[in-house]
């Protein structure tokens, strides 16, 4: 049974037994009981959830987005729109802003929580334009000698005729290939569901942090199936050999670190993980900001080189 499906029972359980008219005290009782009970229930589920189970909780409605990450760690935010050219998409949020009392530009898709703030923002599936936003704050972070943080939270770029017709796929390679030109520190933070080249366009990063419960691949679960068992229902299936999950990625040295989340995710208690990402950013831009200039973008590039070198080895040699 999926984690969506057990969530949906203990919410009923939840409802029927506040429907319950019985004695204030006895139902106290009962509530607290089923309440540790279901304490236990969830400890010990999510222990053992399988990648498809992650993926539910990277894409879950009430996930908290990039305007609540950008409320929480930054002061004196400076919000810029549009790529002076066609409009301003708003799957993209870009921004000047400090972070600690350090000049920093963010950059990062947006989702939301209701139906139609997702529709405004496109359901976090950016159009050429947003990209080309991107590209315009990087080249001025660059000019300013500012450090870039990045936040993925896509389900991939948007493949729409229009976009493809204002160029969809150059505005990606262009963003890719401008991120790793750069000449300044860039650390990206995968927040929920990381998808394709829509997410890889903002995620060349000198460092590369995930959630615990985000995902990263080249594509969804429901797409590889379809690809590779004919059959969308088959997600979960083919979620479980993707290798899509933090660990995983880890494991292959796709990313640097992995940032704890609270028992049910990041949604149940947003404000858990606020302090630990913000450690975690500071120490790896410390660690940026000690490297000389000439060298970030040789740093970012050998990272990439080395992805998967170390795993690929290890298989090797057994």
């Amino acid at each position: 049974m999926g984690l969506r499906k057990i969530e949906e029972q203990i919410d009923v359980i939840r409802k029927h037994i506040d429907e319950l008219d019985i004695e204030k005290k006895a139902l106290k009782n009962l509530q607290n009981n089923v309440k540790s009970a279901m304490f236990e229930t969830k400890k010990n589920l999510y222990k053992t959830l399988d990648p498809y189970d992650v993926v539910y909780l990277a894409r879950h409605s009430e996930r908290p987005n990039i305007h609540f990450y950008v409320n929480n760690l930054f002061t004196d935010v400076f919000e810029y729109k549009g790529d002076r050219n066609y409009s301003d998409d708003q799957s993209i949020f870009g921004a000047i802003a400090l972070f600690e009392g350090q000049p920093v530009t963010i950059i990062g898709h947006v989702k939301a929580s209701t139906t139609e703030d997702n529709i405004a923002c496109n359901f976090g599936m950016p159009h050429p334009e947003g990209y080309k936003k991107a590209i315009r704050l990087a080249k001025q972070a660059e000019k300013f000698n500012r450090p870039i943080i990045t936040f993925i939270d896509t389900p991939g770029a948007y493949p729409g005729i229009g976009a493809e017709k204002r160029g969809q796929s150059a505005a990606i390679a262009n963003c890719i290939l401008t991120f790793m030109e750069l000449s300044v520190p860039v650390i990206t933070i995968v927040t929920g569901e990381g998808g394709s080249g829509g997410a890889l366009a903002i995620g060349c990063g000198n460092k590369i942090l995930m959630l615990e419960n985000s995902v990263y691949s080249v594509l969804s679960p429901e797409g590889f199936a379809s690809i590779l068992y004919k059959d969308a229902s088959k997600a979960r299936e083919a979620a479980s050999i993707m290798k899509l999950t933090a660990i995983d990625l880890h494991n292959f040295g796709v990313i640097d670190e992995i940032i704890k989340e609270p028992l049910g995710g990041a949604h149940t208690d947003p404000h858990a993980i606020i302090e630990d990402l913000r450690l975690t950013i500071a120490n790896n831009l410390d660690q940026l900001n000690k490297i000389e200039k000439n060298d970030i973008q040789k740093h970012r590039y050998q990272k990439f080189m080395d992805m998967g070198v170390k795993t690929y080895e290890n298989h090797r040699n057994r």
